[in-house]
């Protein structure tokens, strides 16, 4: 967390201890000193930060993404009014567009119609979300990806957001789609290749790129070439892989350091170029997740938390990896689980999206923070109406947090939400202020508890393994 600072623990605590229902009070504690600094902005989040991210093969699976589908659809309307859907994966490699023909959706040979992109149009059109469409680079010619970009712009229209040109080129030696010496250069002529056909029909087609797996030179090198014609940079993450034994809940909920230099080099070259950047595929391990890891509330709070971190390094938006994977398979770690007959629900992941969209309205501004040691982090932003919302996760598996909280607003009033489950494991039973998804795929917040404040000063216990979004509003 580039804003953590660690200072003595201040000498004062004020208002009632707050406890969420259904926790065991036996747990240890410590106490938590976390002084938000009103006046020091860090970053706008844009409104269109929340985003799901999709293999080419779930745009061929009839009726999925469709406003026909009215229960996915509210999902994903439940997530925000404004949004991003991104359509690549590895599938997008192996895809073939086939106006006419029949809708395939399988790994490496998936085929889509138009009737497919209709259909997706009208599902962004009901969920009010823009698309990243990505075109095959790996085993497709320029001469077809002109005709997909034709359809695709010609039945999107205002709803594309950009294309991107390939998908994790810096693996394609690694998946067989380039020989062992490709490398940043080859991938440079190939993309200036595909976008001048493409530019010949379409003179003002919107561009992403590089989408790398992980290889940050890429990106920076990218935006040094191409910065001056591109919409966004583009970069996946995962924390490991899924097939890993080190690939844990443990691993999961601890910092990872490499993702802080990662988004340090991603955020200096959106700068430099002046190109907002976008991780547009993402998830806990890649290949699909773990199960019993991927799917649990631990990955909620991961997801709740690593959203915020993103947003804090200047991040224009993520994409979070749900549905069917490059294995034809629904992904264990699917914010929305899928059984392929159409029933679908709200998973751990979910949740943490919905408490990023609750609490993510405005505008982040920095915090001093001392954890005493607490696996815990803390994000405040301040709303347009002046409020202001700290969201403070606790990914601890054994100590609560009592957390001192100095909002920097002598008179306000103030209230807290839960996200809990029974435990960090918990596959289902999920609930955001004391409330689930419901069967419809709706969601409305229970009954907040109230924070007694003194001086724009309170005191809240966070407990062990859950997550608290509290709201402060100006008397």
């Amino acid at each position: 967390m580039n804003r953590r600072t660690f200072l003595e623990c201040a000498a004062w605590s004020a208002g009632a201890c707050l406890a969420p229902r259904g926790f065991a009070a036996a747990r240890s504690s410590q106490v938590v000193s976390l002084r938000v600094l009103v006046d020091k902005k860090l970053s706008v989040i844009p409104a269109d930060f929340i985003g799901l991210g999709y293999e080419a093969s779930s745009v061929a699976a009839p009726g999925l993404l469709s406003p026909n589908n009215q229960h996915y659809v509210q999902l994903v309307r439940t997530l925000g009014a404004h949004g991003v859907v991104r359509v690549g994966g590895n599938n997008s490699d192996y895809a073939s567009y086939q106006p006419d023909g029949k809708p395939v959706a399988r790994a490496k040979s998936s085929v889509i119609t138009r009737k497919n992109l209709e259909d997706l149009k009208g599902f962004l059109n009901a969920t009010g979300w823009r698309l990243i469409w990505g075109l095959n680079l790996g085993s497709g010619t320029a001469e077809q990806a002109v005709a997909e970009a034709v359809a695709v712009d010609g039945i999107m229209q205002d709803k594309l957001l950009a294309f991107e040109i390939g998908n994790e080129p810096d693996l394609y030696t690694h998946e067989g789609h380039r020989k062992d010496s490709y490398g940043y250069e080859d991938y440079l002529a190939d993309f200036r290749r595909y976008r001048k056909a493409i530019r010949a029909t379409l003179p003002h087609a919107p561009f992403a790129g590089p989408d790398a797996a992980f290889t940050d030179e890429w990106v920076t090198r990218f935006a040094a070439d191409e910065g001056h014609d591109l919409r966004l940079l583009t970069e996946h993450y995962y924390r490991g892989g899924a097939g890993s034994s080190s690939s844990t809940l443990e691993e999961l909920l601890e910092p990872d350091a490499q993702l802080e230099t990662r988004l340090k080099r991603l955020q200096e070259a959106s700068q430099s170029s002046h190109v907002p950047y976008r991780i547009c595929e993402t998830n806990s391990f890649s290949g699909g997740g773990k199960p019993g890891v991927s799917d649990t509330f631990g990955a909620a709070l991961w997801v709740l938390d690593f959203m915020f971190r993103l947003a804090s390094h200047g991040a224009a938006g993520v994409n979070i990896e749900t549905g069917l994977n490059q294995f034809d398979v629904v992904s264990a770690y699917s914010p929305i689980g899928d059984d392929q007959r159409g029933s679908y629900t709200a998973k751990p992941d979910y949740y943490g999206m919905l408490a990023f969209a609750q609490a993510s309205q405005g505008t982040l501004v920095a915090a001093e923070l001392d954890t005493g040691g607490v696996n815990l982090t803390a994000y405040p932003v301040m709303r347009p109406d002046g409020g202001l919302v700290v969201t403070i996760i606790n990914k601890d598996e054994g100590r609560d947090a009592d957390v001192e909280l100095a909002a920097g607003m002598e008179e306000a009033r103030g209230q807290v939400v839960r996200l809990a489950a029974p435990s960090l494991g918990s596959l289902q039973r999920v609930t955001l202020a004391g409330a689930a998804v419901d069967e419809r795929g709706r969601w409305f917040a229970g009954a907040a508890e109230r924070v007694s404040m003194a001086a724009g000063r309170c005191r809240i216990r966070v407990a062990a393994g859950s997550a608290a979004l509290v709201t402060l509003e100006r008397n």
